[in-house]
């Protein structure tokens, strides 16, 4: 399928003003530019019950979190959710908009993790101050109104890939134990030499997975060029989930992709080895989609349908009611519940 028509006037539309790619820019350029257009993009900051930034105990010192709270006394179920960027651009700032629907739509607590960024703090920084936070948040539940036993890691790109991360050292580690996981067009195979879906070709789109005007291959290179301080660090399942030998009794899965985006086939690779290792996974493919769609539902009317979806998935591992009315959702490419 060609590109969704909202894709192609966004695309245009970044010709026409003459948008560099992020990976042409210094790094607190991109940074800067990757949090402007992540508003812009977002659609209207929707009001929360509470929103409050806070501070949790990490493996190299004090990480700030951002808590999203919906209306309610008492323990809330807690999606903790992990940002994008690249695991070198993005702060809990580029995920409030994010987490503010997904605490409306549920409802639920959603706790934004500011990890470390590389390259600064290159692998395997992020996956540890993750797991940690998300550790500390199940046994001091009490701290931030967490409901230790509706507990569940999500987060889009990158912040998938930590997602994916923090369910196999909590298996391994004994903890905590979690309800769910949602990943969003989540990084799970940083080998150089895979193989990305390119998508179709389209209009003037290069058809090479190579266009400057989106996110391309030299996203994908730039990112993990800053991330893993030493290439051979891509076979390590923390950084490549894809990669891990046994992904039995990990917990139940959204994995959302996009068509047109590179990373696009391992997100579904690593739904199909969940489901054959016996988790119950849902995967949708969003047609004529582009990489980032999910944190843009003020420019692509499917980043609210897949933001609907999010919530609904959250809803079921939360044992939460349904809503009265239920939204269309993507092209559904598995199902194992």
């Amino acid at each position: 399928m060609s590109l969704d028509p909202q894709v192609v006037a966004y695309r245009a539309a970044r010709a026409a003003a003459g948008i560099p790619p992020l990976y042409t820019q210094t790094l607190a350029e991109a940074r800067a530019a990757d949090l402007a257009a992540i508003r812009a993009s977002g659609g209207d900051v929707e009001p929360v019950h509470q929103v409050r930034d806070t501070t949790v105990p990490g493996p190299a010192g004090d990480l700030r979190v951002r808590v999203h709270r919906p209306a309610g006394d008492g323990p809330l179920p807690t999606l903790v959710y992990f940002f994008g960027g690249g695991w070198t651009l993005g702060s809990v700032e580029t995920a409030d908009g994010i987490c503010r629907r997904l605490a409306n739509a549920t409802p639920c607590q959603v706790v934004t993790v500011g990890y470390r960024l590389a390259p600064e703090h290159p692998f395997p920084a992020a996956v540890l101050d993750c797991h940690t936070a998300t550790r500390w948040l199940a046994e001091h539940a009490a701290d931030l109104g967490v409901d230790p036993d509706r507990l569940v890691v999500g987060g889009d790109s990158a912040g998938g890939n930590l997602a994916a991360a923090v369910t196999l050292l909590a298996r391994a580690e004994g903890g905590p134990r979690l309800a769910g996981q949602l990943l969003v067009y989540p990084n799970t195979d940083q080998r150089a030499d895979r193989r990305p879906a390119l998508g179709q070709d389209a209009d003037d789109r290069p058809a090479d997975g190579q266009d400057p005007l989106l996110f391309n291959t030299h996203s994908v290179d730039w990112y993990r060029g800053h991330y893993l301080a030493d290439p051979a660090d891509a076979l390590d399942p923390l950084a490549s989930p894809l990669l891990a030998d046994d992904l039995s009794g990990l917990p139940p899965a959204l994995v959302v992709t996009a068509e047109h985006d590179p990373l696009r086939d391992e997100g579904e690779r690593y739904a199909q080895r969940l489901r054959e290792a016996g988790v119950p996974v849902r995967a949708s493919r969003y047609p004529g989609m582009i990489h980032g769609f999910f944190a843009m539902p003020g420019v692509f009317d499917a980043g609210r349908r897949a933001q609907d979806e999010a919530a609904a998935f959250l809803r079921e591992v939360f044992g939460l009611p349904a809503p009265p009315t239920v939204t269309p959702l993507a092209a559904t490419v598995g199902d194992g519940r």
